[in-house]
């Protein structure tokens, strides 16, 4: 570990942090660069433990002591500067206190990660970031063994999904699918019985398919707004829903979800 005090937000060695908010770059910079950032010394910590290592470290003065005491063993430039100079270079106020810029780890082949998986969730085309988060913090918590995100859902390692999951991201494993054709052949071979949560006429009640459904499910989830393509659809063996009342017909897919995996846990 090295530390090093800067003063400029322009300064080269400041650039995987520069202009976080501007979308665009970071879809340039996380996979081509093989870099995400995380925010947060417990979401460094969190990324640490799953094996992940830094590139390098941006912290405030005060944040320090606690950062560093998670990076004694870790050979890795620390940029230490003032909170004025740190809203300069990313765009907005850390309020956190650090960021990492850490190197992104390979996919692993999506037989490898459901292996023996009783409970996986499949995200098809979320595009907001905090959904895809909130989704993988309700799977750490609930239970799931692995989360599968179609080509293009959005990233679970881009900085706001990593910091909505509180780091879980790094904790439940997860690998993208190919296309529906080949996907379904893949969970299907798995031994996974494929679940779309999604409003049809022909659906089963959640609590009706979880008493007596199968007993390793993949949990389908599809886009905000538009819900589970008809491919998607078409591949599952099982439309499933969460009966509602007062009028309203979904709920928030991050909170559907966690509903579900609720009641599709299963004892470890």
């Amino acid at each position: 570990m090295r530390i090093e005090r800067v003063d400029a937000a322009d300064d080269a060695r400041l650039a995987d942090y520069r202009d976080l908010t501007d979308v665009a770059l970071r879809r340039v910079l996380e996979p081509e660069g093989g870099l995400y950032i995380a925010e947060s010394a417990k979401v460094i910590a969190r990324a640490l433990a799953a094996g992940h290592l830094p590139r390098s470290v941006l912290l405030q003065e005060k944040w320090l002591p606690e950062v560093t005491a998670l990076l004694e063993t870790v050979d890795v430039p620390v940029y230490v500067v003032a909170p004025e100079v740190a809203e300069k270079l990313t765009g907005y106020a850390v309020h956190r206190g650090a960021l990492a810029a850490m190197h992104r780890p390979a996919l692993r082949p999506v037989d490898e990660v459901v292996a023996g998986a009783r409970l996986v969730v499949v995200l098809e085309d979320l595009v907001d970031h905090t959904n895809v988060g909130a989704i993988f913090r309700a799977a750490a918590g609930l239970g799931a063994d692995a989360v599968l995100v179609t080509p293009r859902c959005a990233d679970p390692l881009y900085r706001r999904s990593v910091r909505v999951s509180m780091g879980t991201v790094f904790q439940v494993p997860w690998t993208r699918l190919p296309a529906w054709g080949e996907a379904q052949g893949l969970l299907h071979d798995a031994g996974l019985h494929l679940a779309a949560l999604a409003l049809a006429d022909d659906a089963v009640a959640l609590d009706e398919f979880a008493a007596r459904g199968p007993e390793r499910v993949a949990l389908m989830l599809g886009a905000e707004g538009d819900g589970l393509s008809r491919r998607a659809l078409a591949v599952a063996d099982t439309v499933v829903t969460i009966p509602m009342a007062g009028g309203v017909d979904s709920l928030n897919v991050a909170a559907a979800s966690a509903v579900a995996m609720w009641e599709l846990r299963r004892p470890h």
